[in-house]
């Protein structure tokens, strides 16, 4: 009888461990916000609130539109031959440095806006 009993307590205590790890994994969750909705079967439940990060794509899109503008009406201001030798300077400094002149490499894109913007800063 003793060592049933034993067994069973132990079974026991570890439903009620992992139920209490649930719980708090949920109140943390909870900390964000939470929503109260009302099932079908009449019960209220409580579901924590999804975090936005706040970054949409659409604001992503327009951060790279406006970078390639910018490339573009840098190319079409310098001229596509003093533009690489810049990136050319860039790319021969610091690792920072060589990011930077990675990510201002002519791209047919912002070729293509210098050709359009070109006319208008003449």
């Amino acid at each position: 009888m003793g060592a049933s009993t034993g067994a069973l307590m132990g079974e026991g205590q570890h439903h009620f461990l992992s139920r209490v790890r649930r719980l708090e994994r949920k109140h943390n969750a909870m900390t964000n916000g939470y929503l109260a909705r009302v099932r079908a079967d009449g019960l209220i439940e409580v579901l924590p609130q999804k975090v936005d990060t706040g970054i949409s794509p659409r604001s992503v899109v327009l951060f790279l539109g406006a970078f390639l503008l910018f490339k573009g009406f840098l190319i079409a201001s310098i001229g596509l031959v003093g533009y690489q030798e810049r990136v050319a300077k860039l790319a021969s400094g610091s690792v920072l440095e060589q990011g930077g002149a990675m990510i201002m490499i002519v791209d047919p894109l912002s070729l293509m806006v210098a050709e359009k913007i070109g006319p208008i800063l003449r």
